[in-house]
């Protein structure tokens, strides 16, 4: 039997795409014109900055990032030539490559992170009661954790502790 969603439903899915689109346009929009940093560069240095080392291999990193999977590694060569990253190959397997943080992509990520922070609160946390945060938080999780289980997929984003702060990051 089809299962539909309700005219409220719909409703709120258009909004939570819209949300979505209009905000992480804004967010690309302040970082690229204040720091000149893309947002999927953000995400790729604050992905690495996360993790131990300050390195992935790209299949982690691929399974990290939020924004951009495809041409992602496209995107690492970019930020090579940058010097925001380096590849170094994996000894373990010959054909891996992990992506690695560099001094330079540490220093734009703490650079960038600050009109980052202002941007998500800007144009979206200020907008919502602390209640409000908590029910959308409980129902996100709920929908990511079912999306994950469909997928195969384990909830480990959902066992996490809250997003780290970025700016912190950036500076260990």
């Amino acid at each position: 039997m089809l299962t539909r969603p309700d005219p409220a439903q719909l409703a709120a899915w258009r909004l939570l795409l819209e949300a979505h689109a209009t905000t992480t346009e804004l967010l690309e929009r302040e970082l690229v014109a204040e720091r000149g940093l893309p947002l999927s560069r953000y995400d790729v240095l604050l992905n690495l900055a996360e993790a131990p080392g300050g390195r992935l291999r790209m299949q982690e990193l691929s399974a990290s990032v939020l924004l951009s999977k495809s041409g992602l590694s496209r995107l690492v060569d970019r930020m090579v030539e940058a010097g925001l990253v380096r590849r170094e190959r994996c000894q373990d397997d010959r054909r891996g490559w992990f992506a690695v943080l560099t001094d330079q992509g540490r220093s734009a990520l703490r650079r960038a992170a600050p009109v980052h922070l202002r941007g998500i609160h800007e144009h979206f946390a200020r907008h919502l009661s602390p209640e409000e945060v908590e029910v959308l938080t409980a129902a996100l999780s709920r929908v990511v954790a079912a999306a994950l289980a469909s997928a195969g997929q384990a909830p480990g984003v959902l066992d996490a502790d809250p997003a780290p702060d970025p700016a912190a990051l950036a500076t260990s």
